[in-house]
């Protein structure tokens, strides 16, 4: 089985923001790959992983960075694979890593999520994926007319929860 999505991070400590996007993946059934590369500490390494990533069948990277959150553009710079950047929540609650994601230069576009977005970067991925892949489309498809149920249930049930004033 070979990857199909790449999940990278600066760091073993956003695994708990990035386990989201593997659970997604695996309920899927889209084969993916984890690692953790640096863009500050180990730039030769994310840049060998770029320039080879399509080579390796690999068709969507999320990329995961806190702070200073080089890390998607980086790899952005150096792939024609598309790039999801999932800012992760640090210092200023985020809002510094998101805005370093999203501000890339012309002709390296990322496509940023909001913080701590992994689950949805994962979405996005299986989305792309199944541009071309019938069979992960119909997941897919499922997927989503099954969020949609939870919400009418949920509904249902809050139509049960009873105050003085409430006319339903």
């Amino acid at each position: 089985m070979n990857p199909q999505v790449s999940i990278i991070m600066g760091s073993t400590s956003d695994l708990p923001v990035m386990e989201k996007a593997a659970q997604f993946l695996d309920s899927m059934q889209i084969p993916f790959e984890m690692n953790a590369l640096s863009a500050h500490r180990t730039p030769a390494q994310v840049e060998d992983f770029a320039l080879h990533a399509a080579e390796r069948g690999i068709k969507v990277i999320i990329a995961a960075a806190g702070m200073a959150a080089a890390l998607p553009g980086v790899i952005a710079a150096s792939t024609t694979v598309p790039v999801i950047g999932v800012p992760i929540k640090g210092m200023l609650d985020g809002l510094d890593a998101m805005l370093s994601i999203i501000q890339m230069p012309p002709g390296i576009p990322v496509a940023t999520m909001g913080v701590n977005g992994a689950q949805n970067a994962a979405i996005m991925a299986a989305q792309i994926i199944a541009l071309s892949d019938s069979e992960l489309a119909k997941r897919l498809l499922d997927y989503k007319q099954g969020l949609g149920e939870k919400i009418v249930k949920a509904n249902a049930e809050l139509s049960q929860v009873k105050y003085s004033y409430k006319t339903n």
